[in-house]
């Protein structure tokens, strides 16, 4: 029997990072792929084939044996056993640790340069989430934090930037928030917007809040809606940073932790709040905390001007009663776990849980 190895998440990621040539292999059920895949993946429908032990599962596939494969599946389990049949046909085949869970937290980066600034986008591939740090003159700030303090860590020490402060667009409910960890690691300041109920200490942000980072100033605006809390950042009237409130396709849902009552009167909210983001300046950039789609390994910011979100989102040009009613005929399926998330963010201690397990699954904010 041939011998079967495995990669992990983060060689992976690496391979794709440099642009190494493979070929990955989904091996999942259809409906699993449609939620969330890895960009430039290959799927083919063997899932049942594989967990019966059929051998020829995977006859019939047609890939260069001279470029190696990664196959992939929910969990890392049923991938070894197509792994283990493609190395028996001549391939050479690796399986995924901790399939799609694990893969949850890979990341790329892209980044937008300015002349008195410089904004690094950081992506969760396997999840949709969008982390960001701001620096100028050498200082830093970081908002929405989504990976592992490693993964920022690594950024400051190489661009050589002081963290000077993190921040938060509002309580996320499809991710467990860093920014605690990563502003305790660092010794500074962790502001949050208000009204906030974290049992933790933290440094409100207000409708009056400027941070001042290098030789810009960042401006808080408070835009409750898809929470209470959501506040989004604009950044030397160039940048907006957006969270959950708007997207470069869509709007936030209002329903998370409410009541349909609760959800509609946070659709109103939402409509108001957005109204302050549209009469900005068409050329503004925003910058949102999620996308819907996984992340290439291209270096392209996620990103549109308000212009062109104006221009394409129709559910923005609707009065508000007609907003309300589409937004509440819209709202997709309850994202998985996303109570113990709140409550874990809201509490700030991940220490006895897995975030892989917690984290595993699509996002799913938006509203389009």
């Amino acid at each position: 029997m041939a011998e079967i190895t495995s990669i992990n998440t983060n060689t992976l990621r690496t391979w794709l990072e440099n642009g190494k040539k493979i070929s990955i292999l989904d091996i999942r059920p259809i409906q699993e792929r449609t939620e969330w895949f890895i960009p430039g993946s290959v799927y083919y429908n063997a899932y049942d084939k594989l967990k019966a032990n059929n051998p020829n599962a995977l006859q019939g596939l047609h890939l260069d044996k001279t470029i190696p494969i990664v196959t992939i599946c929910a969990g890392g389990k049923t991938s070894l056993i197509a792994a283990e049949q493609l190395n028996e046909q001549g391939f050479k085949a690796y399986s995924l640790q901790g399939g799609m869970k694990g893969w949850s937290l890979s990341w790329n980066t892209a980044k937008l340069s300015f002349p008195e600034f410089e904004i690094i986008q950081f992506r969760r591939t396997g999840k949709g989430c969008l982390s960001y740090l701001v620096a100028s003159n050498k200082e830093a700030i970081i908002v929405d934090a989504s990976l592992p303090v490693e993964a920022y860590q690594e950024t400051l020490v190489k661009e050589k930037l002081t963290l000077k402060h993190v921040i938060e667009t509002h309580i996320h409910a499809d991710h467990l928030s860093r920014s605690k960890q990563l502003a305790e690691s660092n010794k500074v300041t962790l502001h949050l917007p208000s009204p906030n109920k974290v049992n933790f200490d933290f440094i409100p942000v207000t409708g009056s809040t400027v941070f001042q980072i290098g030789n810009i100033s960042i401006k808080a605006i408070q835009t409750p809606g898809h929470t209470p809390e959501s506040t989004c950042y604009l950044i030397d009237d160039k940048v907006l940073l957006t969270g959950d409130t708007l997207f470069i396709d869509g709007v936030g849902r209002p329903d998370l932790k409410a009541n349909d009552d609760e959800a509609m009167q946070r659709a109103k909210m939402l409509y108001q709040s957005l109204q302050k983001l549209l009469i900005l300046d068409d050329n503004i950039i925003v910058l949102p905390a999620h996308t819907s789609q996984p992340v290439e390994f291209d270096h392209t910011p996620i990103q549109a001007t308000i212009g062109s979100i104006k221009e394409n989102v129709a559910m923005l040009k609707l009065n508000e009663g007609e907003f309300v009613n589409t937004i509440m005929e819209r709202i997709p399926p309850t994202p998985g776990n996303y109570l113990s998330i709140v409550e874990r963010n809201i509490e700030g201690d991940f220490s006895d849980i897995d975030p892989i397990d917690l984290e595993a699954g699509a996002n799913r904010c938006a509203i389009s």
